[in-house]
């Protein structure tokens, strides 16, 4: 996407990057960590023919402001409703990548009477574990080093060295593409001090710290779809299972050779899958009453939680693995 599609608002005087395409019902994609709205370069044109398309670039993220300020996943959903709300747009379908899957979750759990359905990605959020690169974002030293391995000749180095990888035959390397554009937007000091903000709200050494585990139940009144690779190397597959048994009326998809991006490796599909979706199912009409009986009754299946400062569990017993989906 050419820069000249990006369009600027100011919101609580933070200057907002995002990209408006299309007609038709909402959609609002959120990135993940440490990447901007052109993830989802390969699918928002095809998007746009059928929908109003908003993908953003996340507070501290590519061309939107990095203050020093609230980069908390709640915080994060409060900052959608508000550009929602400057847009003129009232309701929509949530569309969240990784990080962005936990901020869609949020976001549907704060305003579920603005939230028609809710499609996550390799979402953080469901389970403790997280590729120990994304950890070490936490421990004391990672500016300083970043600022080393950014700067101009090594960056360069680097960056090559991923995106060859990354070409190559080995599989486990097919995301290191996207990683080298997070590696590059590192050589900005700002950046790095919003991710490092970012990532220590929600994962310590141990791994995730924010979970909607025990709240995920509450999707029984909003249509959502899970979707993962089955290659993913940052976030486990098996935290699809955990969707699976939390979310017991969930649509869960692992999409085979399909690393964490699996828009990205397989955007036809994707689209497909994501227009489907939206076209089999009703919006969530979303109701006190109703919301009062879900929290009433309470999760379904019992939800482990560890105590504060222990080491992070498993959030569901060990459960059936989840149907990789032929022909992907």
């Amino acid at each position: 996407m050419s820069s000249d599609q990006v369009s600027y608002v100011t919101v609580h005087g933070h200057r907002r990057a995002y990209v408006k395409r299309g007609r038709g019902p909402a959609l609002l994609l959120l990135h993940g960590l440490g990447c901007d709205h052109t993830t989802w370069g390969p699918v928002i044109d095809e998007l746009a023919e059928r929908f109003t398309v908003v993908a953003p670039d996340l507070l501290g993220h590519g061309q939107s402001a990095k203050p020093r300020a609230d980069y908390s996943v709640g915080g994060y959903a409060n900052g959608m409703r508000d550009l929602l709300t400057v847009l003129g747009i009232d309701r929509v379908t949530v569309v969240g990548h990784s990080f962005g899957g936990g901020v869609a979750m949020q976001f549907a759990y704060q305003f579920p009477e603005r939230t028609e359905r809710l499609m996550l990605v390799s979402p953080g959020g469901l389970g403790p574990e997280v590729s120990p690169l994304i950890r070490a974002v936490t421990t004391p030293g990672f500016h300083q080093l970043m600022g080393a391995l950014t700067l101009p000749g090594v960056r360069h180095v680097g960056r090559t060295g991923l995106r060859l990888l990354a070409r190559g035959p080995v599989r486990a390397a097919r995301d290191l593409g996207e990683v080298a554009d997070i590696y590059d937007s590192f050589r900005d000091p700002r950046a790095r001090h919003a991710i490092r903000h970012v990532v220590r709200a929600v994962v310590d050494w141990k791994g995730q710290i924010v979970t909607m585990s025990d709240r995920a139940y509450l999707t029984e009144a909003m249509p959502i779809f899970v979707v993962w690779g089955a290659e993913d190397r940052v976030i486990p597959v098996s935290h699809a299972h955990n969707a699976a048994a939390l979310a017991p009326d969930a649509r869960v998809v692992v999409i085979p050779d399909a690393g964490h991006f699996a828009h990205k490796d397989h955007p036809e599909r994707f689209v497909e899958l994501l227009t489907e979706f939206h076209a089999t199912t009703v919006p969530a009409n979303h109701t006190r009453t109703q919301w009062r009986r879900l929290l009433r009754q309470g999760p379904p299946v019992a939800v482990a939680r560890a105590e504060a400062g222990e080491f992070p569990v498993h959030p569901t017993p060990v459960c059936a693995p989840v149907a990789a989906l032929p022909g992907a």
